[in-house]
């Protein structure tokens, strides 16, 4: 118990270190620059445009995963220094999330705005895929201090409590491609996760409010 404890003290200083956010901020652009070498040496299969989009998409996926499991970790492990990393990780939620978007509108729409439009209105998917995008902008623009200033505290905190209605957003944005295809083993392990994650918030709160 001790030996568990003095490790994970240990990894809070570790968090604490200068080199900790570039170290992040480096493993966050990993897959960027895997997909990038991917695509310049024809690695990315038969149609490397749908794998783009795909891996995009996959991506903005698991760093959202990834940022709603910061505060539970903080929280039970006991790694306060874990909140650092927060903002920052937000923003590649939002990165990969637009580079979804510019594979999509540029491989799929060669980045035809009507033909978007209408691609938008007519496919369910889409539409929801758009908002939760157009959310996440959102919470991208006002991830800094000023916007913290210029909002309020308590206005901000509920403006970036959307980010569990993203969650939602892009479940069922994922569900509804895969519908098609009938393929939904990875679409129900990301919802299981996601749902974990904001259910554990969920009786934290419900727990603090009957105390």
């Amino acid at each position: 118990m001790g030996l568990a404890l003095g490790r994970l003290q240990g990894f809070n200083k570790f968090c604490l270190h200068p080199l900790a956010k570039p170290l992040v901020c480096v493993l966050a652009l990993l897959p960027f620059v895997h997909l990038v070498w991917a695509a310049l040496f024809d690695q990315l299969g038969a149609n490397p445009a749908e794998a783009l989009v795909r891996a995009t998409g996959d991506w903005t996926l698991r760093m959202l995963c990834v940022v709603l499991a910061v505060t539970p970790l903080r929280v039970l492990a006991g790694i306060p220094a874990l909140a650092r990393f927060r903002r920052m990780l937000g923003l590649f939620v939002y990165f990969y999330g637009l580079l979804h978007l510019l594979s999509y509108s540029g491989f799929d729409m060669a980045f035809g705005v009507a033909d978007m439009a209408r691609d938008i209105t007519k496919r369910p998917f889409i539409l929801v895929g758009f908002t939760a995008f157009l959310l996440l902008t959102c919470l991208a623009v006002t991830s800094f201090n000023r916007a913290v200033k210029a909002l309020g505290a308590k206005k901000w905190q509920i403006l970036h409590k959307t980010v569990y209605l993203v969650a939602g957003l892009a479940i069922l944005h994922f569900f509804w491609m895969r519908a098609g295809k009938n393929d939904f083993a990875e679409v129900t392990l990301y919802a299981l996760v996601l749902a974990t994650l904001l259910g554990w918030r969920l009786w934290r709160y419900m727990s603090k409010n009957r105390l």
